[in-house]
């Protein structure tokens, strides 16, 4: 059976259906509009599955925290003055068990509704990831849903004490919660006594607006006012309660866990839990968002997770290239620092906490990333994700209302985003209302996104970097393009990413060093450009240059067919050319 390149497409549903172009900043739901489960057709996804994604995660599906009323559905009112935006954080959960009103046609139908798109997502041949947010929960978190037999977290807490091991939460004892922001007046004020600490680690009574002060930090059994003791025998109440959730959500069909903030709980108990969960549920992935690279090993090997991001290294080095702030030299660097855990990061070049490529703040124009594309979805056989949008060239210019302008999409407000209406369109998925640059873009995501599982080399080959050789090279400007290698098989491909702003015409060595490693033997025949589609005949040689034009911020993938068994005859033809 061929293994397959993990690809994400990343997706906020609260914005990806919506066809309402009102946008008026800080708009209410009934203003702005919203999408919902429904607006995931069986088409649509489908049209996500033909872009070469093998995944979709759906972002912001739990319940959290909104300036929305649902009260009369049984759902409990949030004060709005400890909820950021209109429509919430969808990281300020208020019921584990339960999904956000926002996304469903039929309110006291949601659950079922969730469990509809969950079915559609399999039939269309793609897996599910879902948020699992685990250091923090919404001020006023209660579930309304919860199975029976489940206690609420904090419902058997000790709120006379800061910490206890058995305590969800920690507090501030005697002291009512004063956040350094307005909390309200008379009935209309919100209320919290004893504080809670809040969720970004601040144990205190008085967050500020820069504070996560719409969440709760819950507590894993370490006791970080007294030297971080950590009390984990016997297991935490909080370990067992999370454990229910993960399961709970299984159940439902869930195929995999992108795990918010995964750093900022202990390590312990993720090797503890996700060994629990694939012993039930052995095919569900843990993806943790984690930017400590000393911590990665950790996560990986004693926490359990399959997948980590690659923020702090590829990402931040892509964006630099492409900004003309760093050397491609430096890439190299950045995945051998990861050696030996190359195939459990997880690439991506946007994503909800990023700027669009497109922005003013980023890039200013999507083609610009084209090369940083091609190296982070082809490099190596780990995961890929793209954010909805990015295909489109998505600029994110849009001043939405608390999120403000940043160069972002928004994850607090009600809003729709043009260059994705355009596209779904009422759910016809046509290109028809795009821009020629819109149009343009999106095929060349296609193009590179489906090589990565149709290309064998790509999708489970070896891997050999060529910029060692290439540094001093006058044909190569090391600093502007990088080359590599992937080989499985019979197949070898040359890639060459050009970071310049001009199109170049490359030569590049090919050592015996890869000779030996990859197993060939030098080649003259038929190369095919597996994204532009040109076709010539190339040499692959120790002893020879390997020429190729490549234009500005692009990328080129030739293919070569290798031929093994050569006779003298042949192998003395070769060094002749």
């Amino acid at each position: 059976m061929k293994k397959n390149k993990i690809i994400i497409y990343q997706v906020l549903p609260r914005l990806f259906g919506n066809m309402n172009a009102t946008c008026k900043p800080n708009g209410t739901l009934l203003e702005n509009g919203v999408g919902k489960f429904v607006d995931f057709t069986p088409k649509v996804l489908r049209e996500i599955r033909l872009l070469g994604c093998t995944h979709i995660w759906y972002t912001g599906v739990i319940e959290h925290a909104t300036q929305t009323d649902y009260s009369r559905y049984g759902i409990t009112k949030d004060n709005k003055h400890v909820v950021k935006g209109k429509a919430g954080s969808p990281y300020a959960i208020k019921d584990y068990y339960d999904v956000d009103p926002d996304l469903a046609v039929n309110v006291s139908d949601r659950m079922r509704e969730f469990e509809d798109l969950v079915a559609r997502t399999h039939d269309a041949g793609l897996k599910m990831i879902m948020d699992f947010v685990p250091n923090h929960v919404a001020r006023q978190y209660r579930s309304d849903t919860k199975p029976a037999g489940i206690k609420d977290l904090g419902e058997n807490d000790d709120t006379t004490v800061h910490f206890l091991p058995n305590n969800n939460f920690y507090y501030i004892p005697r002291q009512e919660f004063a956040g350094q922001f307005y909390l309200g007046e008379g009935p209309d004020k919100y209320t919290e006594y004893p504080a809670k600490a809040t969720g970004n680690d601040c144990f205190g009574a008085y967050p500020n607006c820069n504070d996560w002060y719409e969440t709760v930090k819950l507590n894993y059994g370490v006791d970080y006012m007294h030297g971080h003791k950590k009390y984990f025998d016997p297991v935490p109440d909080t370990w067992e309660k999370m454990k229910d959730i993960l399961l709970y959500w299984c159940e439902k069909g869930v195929d995999g866990f992108r795990c918010d903030m995964a750093e900022m709980v202990p390590v312990e108990f993720w090797g503890w839990v996700i060994p629990l969960v694939k012993k039930e549920y052995p095919a569900v992935i843990f993806i943790a968002e984690i930017y400590n690279p000393h911590e990665y090993r950790y996560y990986i090997f004693d926490g359990k997770f399959d997948y980590l991001y690659d923020k702090v290294g590829l990402y931040d080095l892509l964006r630099s290239i492409i900004c003309r702030h760093a050397s491609a030299t430096q890439i190299t660097r950045s995945w051998q620092s990861l050696d030996g855990i190359n195939s459990h990061m997880l690439n991506f070049l946007e994503n909800h906490d990023e700027q669009r490529i497109a922005s003013g703040e980023f890039a200013g124009d999507p083609f610009r990333a084209v090369s940083a594309l091609v190296v982070s979805a082809m490099m190596n056989v780990n995961p890929m994700m793209i954010y909805f949008g990015q295909e489109l060239g998505e600029p994110g210019k849009d001043e939405e209302g608390f999120s403000g302008y940043d160069g972002r999409t928004t994850i607090f407000d009600y809003w729709s985003i043009a260059s994705v209406r355009n596209w779904y369109n009422k759910g016809n998925c046509t290109v028809s209302n795009l821009s020629s640059g819109e149009k343009e873009l999106r095929k060349i995501y296609k193009k590179v996104l489906t090589l990565c599982n149709k290309e064998a080399a790509i999708r489970e080959g070896s891997f050999f970097d060529l910029m060692y050789v290439n540094l001093d090279n006058d044909c190569f400007d090391a600093n502007r393009q990088y080359a590599f290698l992937r080989k499985y098989g019979n197949e070898l491909l040359v890639i060459i990413a050009n970071f310049d702003d001009r199109d170049v015409s490359v030569g590049i060595r090919i050592p015996d060093h890869a000779f030996d490693v990859l197993e060939i033997e030098p080649q003259y025949g038929e190369c095919t450009e597996l994204l532009g589609g040109a076709v010539t005949t190339c040499s692959i040689h120790p002893d020879r240059m390997f020429y190729s034009a490549v234009s500005a911020d692009n990328a080129v993938v030739w293919k070569i067919k290798l031929i093994s068994g050569k006779s003298e005859k042949e192998k003395n033809k070769i060094n002749r050319l």
